[in-house]
């Protein structure tokens, strides 16, 4: 996995394929491997930038709240650093927020949007008061009981129990301090919806059939903002679509980059 310095800090991302570049950001509290599948068969044409964010995985920590807009600058600095004037932009969850806040920082260079089991609405007062709750409780206790509540919502009945196993062990692996400033950074950020309005590029809008967490109405929700937007809808998948169904979610991103202008 390549290392970037960002301000001092080690930022680690995964380089795989090869053709349009893909920036896909990983959700919480996950880390690039959630991409798994992808990463081990990068789909036809596509270049796969994967990072670890702020504290996730193999990146230095940063400071303070991990909001949307840090994680979403830290990828532009990535696409800097590779001299890349663009590339889609993707992510899952909480790297959907991460990947609409870049359309919203430098919207130039996103060519194409690919938003996985996501939405573009802010929490209400009581989800931020459970981001808090939840951010209090990582710092005391560790991630344990945020993981014991979290992981039977994440995917469909009757995954693989080796990739349960494999995103347990994940989750369990990361780091408190970047877990709880995340939790607050999502309670942090902003309304999406006028973002995506005015996003003229193509965007692939996917969604498990049975997500718990951002159901299928929330995709239908973003696919009505999107002009030039496919809706996917993946049965038999929960909110980790590319784990529970990656080989439909392959064709998907083959198509939005042949769809670029």
């Amino acid at each position: 996995m390549p290392t970037l310095s960002l301000q001092g800090r080690n930022y680690f991302y995964e380089d795989r394929g090869e053709g349009v570049p893909l920036l896909l950001f990983h959700g919480f509290p996950f880390s690039s491997e959630s991409y798994w599948p992808q990463l081990a068969a990068p789909p036809k044409g596509v270049r796969l930038l994967v990072p670890d964010h702020r504290g996730f995985g193999k990146s230095a920590p940063g400071s303070g709240i991990l909001t949307m807009d840090a994680m979403a600058e830290d990828g532009l600095a990535l696409l800097d650093a590779l001299k890349l004037p663009s590339a889609m932009i993707g992510g899952l969850s909480m790297g959907g927020y991460v990947a609409i806040a870049a359309t919203r920082l430098d919207p130039g260079r996103v060519r194409g949007l690919l938003l996985l089991d996501t939405q573009s609405t802010p929490d209400d007062d009581a989800g931020k008061a459970r981001r808090e709750a939840a951010a209090l409780d990582v710092e005391k206790n560790g991630v344990g009981a945020l993981v014991d509540g979290l992981l039977p919502k994440l995917m469909a009945p009757g995954v693989a129990s080796d990739t349960r196993d494999r995103v347990e062990k994940m989750m369990r692996a990361q780091s408190p301090q970047a877990v709880a400033a995340a939790s607050r950074g999502m309670a942090a950020r902003i309304d999406g919806k006028d973002i995506l309005s005015r996003f003229s590029g193509p965007c692939a809008i996917v969604v498990g059939a049975q997500d718990a967490i951002t159901p299928v109405e929330k995709a239908k929700a973003m696919q009505a903002l999107v002009k030039d937007s496919t809706l996917h809808v993946i049965e038999g998948a929960g909110h980790l679509s590319n784990l529970e169904r990656p080989g439909e979610l392959t064709p998907i991103i083959e198509q939005l980059a042949a769809s670029l202008p």
